[in-house]
């Protein structure tokens, strides 16, 4: 039985690629992009250079050109083919070569350079370059896809050369990508040339994920503010598209990757190399005969509907199917009555599902004659499947559902290590950029390591090693600036101070002069407090975490020092990692050495006070709530192992930071979920390394609005209740869960081998981290040459014994049996905030961002466990 899902209106859009998607031909900003206009393109205060940018007549892409009259090809390569690849050139200013192509690197805001005729500059290493035949009837022009604007599957895709190897389509980057568009002086780049270009002609496209900006300055204001007017309007209509929309776009840009000689018609050799693009292994047999179906012309080729008629029957899901058809009485629709019965035995919902089946098929259902009949049509269901509310997270959860009226402590607190840094941790680049993307993903919590600078300006950088520098004014103006954009809720800055009294002075008029009233220098109703305040209550402010002068009693009682400067000890920072322990090993026996604390500076630090941390027994007598300790993980994991019982105790009643060791000259990351076992609030990653930790954090700060505030377990904020993670089974109230997970299938999963003729072999690992005796992982089993629409039906069982504390991680790779397997996509979220039932799990790539449509289906059950 083949049910298709109609795309009325999507024929004419094949027919004519060239369409306007954002269905307002008139609007004057996307025509003046359509004619096209020279731009500065900026990498740096001495590397300025223009382009020629213009979007295309689809309206998808915008290409950016450098001229070089007299030249018959032009070289064209994308940043995904680079990353690809698995190489990186590098680019030396004084050996650019005119014309030569601007690619993106994958990361950075540095560029690569391919020399036009091939050949790599000196010192460069030699890459290959695809030729290509610039159109007959335009200027020859040394070209590279800067933008693509249309929903595909964001991978690294090398460009598939044509018959003539002289036309290819190149891939492009999703509109997705685009985080944001910055208007005047607002990244690093453009501040070093804010003398020479005024703020009104310049702006910043950011990217999501970790790759670098692009810097641009226009010929005039006007300008500048038509590509951004323009370039917003596309991401607007995207970002609304419907699930019906995103497929049709989907599939127009298939057919346009297969017609690739661009006469708006596929032969059968163009749907052969289409299906290797789509990660098909088909016998050429049955892909003739899906060909020949859809050729209802019978003139060869596919054309409009026979390509939409094809994709249809190539993309059949034959797995949701199966789930419509064993609900539906007649096989064709699912009346109310079956609905509910699907909600309540599939979908597992207690809630009224009357009330929900009626709104389901009132939201989904594209036939008015169904909605009439209170029905609802296998395109419906898929729709509802595919939509947010039939994805595996609960979208309640998605919005700030939590008390936020508890004390800080009471909170894990979304935390950011070495947030300057862009890159590693001995020559890696400092940027404010580290601290705009860290508080723009809902980071509450980021760190500033300051130090003496020239000309009487402090600098922050990674102390005695290469990475570069940047001052401390600029972070601060960075962190006024984007604080609150993306939450409400307070910002703690982390200061790590090596300064001298002069400098530090400087440090607290900066602070005062460029926060002014969003940051916090005394206690919220001027009294003396007794327990730290609420994110409720703090909103809009930013806490210095530091050392200080004395205690936040002495500012009430009248016995605070009034002298401008103060001794504390060198350790109450507790910044102790493996690299410095060595060397106070060599001073053991000496006199604990003291640093000055200028008095202005340690008034701005109110109920974050760095202090040591001696031991537990120690902590419960003599510490203050408002006193924070840091630990490197490896000590914060011996207090787990040995006293895991009075560490969350403690932090039921203070704050406490963990951050990676010293040793993490990569700057990887540790497992965070081993010290939110602890109730550890602040837990401080790299945030600008990809991987299972960052995963991690991002799951399980996608909840709560994405806020950067969660709130601990119960049994975690409690003292009155003991919890140790290492035996969760004696908690008061323990009750495990049974977690069954069918994996069902997979769709249009990612090519991760830029061979052409490389299909994925993909197989799912399911990851549980939680405490020590919940951490577990199972995988099904792999399919052979099928990344398009894999089938498994593996059923995967757990225990969990603190489901309140447990994550779930679905990790999908390519299986080779010779070598490590490829990672392929990923999604992480708390157990608690999973829904039952058939659900959608839409993929993200190892960089944390969307990669549709690629997804999982599979089948979730969580009961009890008597």
């Amino acid at each position: 039985m083949l049910i298709l899902l109609r795309s009325p209106g999507l024929s004419s859009q094949l027919t004519q690629i060239s369409h306007d998607p954002t269905g307002i031909p008139g609007d004057d900003n996307l025509q003046s992009m359509l004619v096209g206009t020279i731009m500065r393109k900026i990498k740096s205060r001495t590397w300025k250079k223009q382009r020629y940018f213009k979007l295309q007549d689809d309206c998808m892409t915008i290409w950016y050109k450098s001229k070089k009259a007299g030249n018959s090809h032009s070289t064209c390569q994308t940043w995904q083919e680079l990353a690809g690849q698995g190489e990186q050139l590098t680019r030396r200013p004084d050996t650019e070569a005119a014309g030569s192509p601007d690619l993106l690197r994958a990361s950075g805001d540095e560029e690569s350079r391919v020399h036009g005729a091939g050949t790599p500059h000196p010192g460069q290493p030699s890459t290959p370059t695809r030729q290509r035949q610039g159109p007959a009837n335009v200027e020859r022009y040394k070209c590279e896809v800067l933008l693509h604007i249309h929903h595909d599957q964001g991978v690294p895709t090398r460009p598939s050369a044509s018959r003539d190897n002289h036309h290819a389509y190149p891939g492009g980057v999703s509109v997705s990508d685009v985080e944001a568009i910055r208007e005047g002086h607002q990244s690093e780049v453009l501040l070093s040339i804010a003398d020479e270009f005024p703020a009104d002609r310049c702006f910043t496209l950011v990217f999501r994920g970790r790759r670098g900006n692009l810097d641009l300055v226009a010929e005039s204001a006007e300008e500048a503010q038509s590509w951004i007017r323009g370039i917003r309007k596309l991401m607007e209509n995207l970002e609304n598209m419907g699930e019906r929309e995103r497929l049709d776009q989907w599939i127009s840009d298939w057919f346009r990757k297969a017609d690739k000689n661009n006469d708006g018609r596929m032969n059968f050799r163009e749907v052969r190399d289409l299906l290797k693009m789509m990660n098909v292994d088909m016998n050429e047999h049955h892909a003739h005969r899906l060909f020949t179906m859809a050729d209802r012309s019978q003139s060869g080729t596919l054309e409009d509907d026979e390509f939409v008629l094809f994709y249809k029957m190539l993309t059949q899901r034959e797995d949701v199917l199966r789930v419509f058809q064993q609900y539906s009485l007649d096989g064709q629709t699912l009346s109310q009555s079956d609905l509910e019965d699907f909600l309540r035995d599939g979908q597992l919902e207690g809630d009224d599902v009357q009330q929900h089946a009626e709104a389901l098929i009132q939201r989904y259902e594209p036939s008015d004659t169904a909605k009439l009949l209170n029905a609802l049509t296998f395109d419906g269901f898929l729709m509802y499947l595919g939509s947010p509310e039939g994805s595996i997270f609960n979208p309640r959860w998605q919005e700030i559902f939590q008390d936020m009226s508890q004390p800080l402590c009471h909170y894990f607190i979304s935390s950011s290590h070495n947030t300057y840094l862009m890159e590693d941790q001995l020559r890696g680049q400092s940027s404010v950029e580290g601290y705009i993307r860290a508080l723009s993903r809902g980071c509450r919590c980021v760190e500033v390591d300051c130090w003496d600078g020239a000309n009487g300006e402090p600098i922050v950088y990674h102390g005695h090693t290469f990475t570069s520098r940047i001052l401390f004014k600029d972070v601060v103006t960075a962190v006024g600036n984007y604080a609150f954009k993306v939450s409400e809720y307070p910002v703690i800055l982390s200061m790590e101070n090596h300064c001298s009294v002069e400098q530090q002075r400087v440090m607290a008029r900066h602070l005062n002069q460029i926060l002014g009233n969003k940051l916090l220098k005394s206690t919220l109703d001027g009294k003396a407090a007794v327990g730290l305040p609420s994110p409720e209550d703090l909103k809009g402010k930013i806490l210095l975490k530091a050392k200080k002068l004395g205690g936040l009693e002495e500012s009430f009682s009248g016995t605070a020092d009034d002298s401008q400067t103060g001794e504390v000890t060198d350790d109450d920072e507790a910044e102790m990692d493996e690299d410095n322990v060595r060397q106070s090993v060599r001073h053991r026996g000496k006199k604990k050495s003291k640093q000055r604390l200028s008095k202005e500076l340690s008034d701005c630090v109110v109920y974050c006070k760095s202090v040591h941390f001696s031991n537990f027994k120690h902590s419960h007598i003599h510490s203050k709530f408002y006193e924070v300790a840091s630990f490197t993980e490896s000590k914060a994991r011996r207090h787990l192992r040995d006293t895991g019982a009075e560490f969350v105790h403690h932090n039921c009643r203070q704050l406490t930071r963990v951050y990676p060791s010293g040793f993490r000259t990569d700057s990887s990351n540790f497992n965070p979920q081993e010290m939110w076992n602890a109730g550890c609030q602040i837990v401080a990653l790299n945030f600008q390394t990809a991987g299972e930790g960052m995963d991690l954090n991002d799951g399980m700060f996608r909840q709560n609005g994405g806020c950067g505030y969660v709130l601990k377990p119960g049994f975690m904020r409690d003292a009155e209740k003991t919890f140790d993670p290492e035996t969760p089974q004696k908690q008061d109230g323990y009750q495990p869960v049974a977690l069954t997970i069918q994996v069902i299938s997979g769709q249009q999963l990612p090519k991760v081998n830029i061979k052409e003729d490389s299909i994925v072999d993909p197989l799912v690992r399911v990851e549980i981290y939680g405490v020590p005796l919940d951490q577990n992982r199972q995988e099904t089993r792999y399919i052979d040459n099928n990344g398009f629409n894999p089938v498994w039906y593996d059923t995967l069982r757990f225990t969990v014994h603190a489901p309140e504390l447990a994550m779930v991680r679905f990790v999908v790779e390519d299986y080779d049996k010779t070598s490590k397997n490829d990672f392929v996509g990923q999604y992480t979220l708390p157990l608690r905030c999973m829904q039952q039932g058939y659900r959608h799990i839409h993929l993200l790539s190892k960089d944390g961002t969307s990669i549709p449509p690629s997804s999982l289906f599979v089948h979730i059950r969580i009961a009890e466990i008597e």
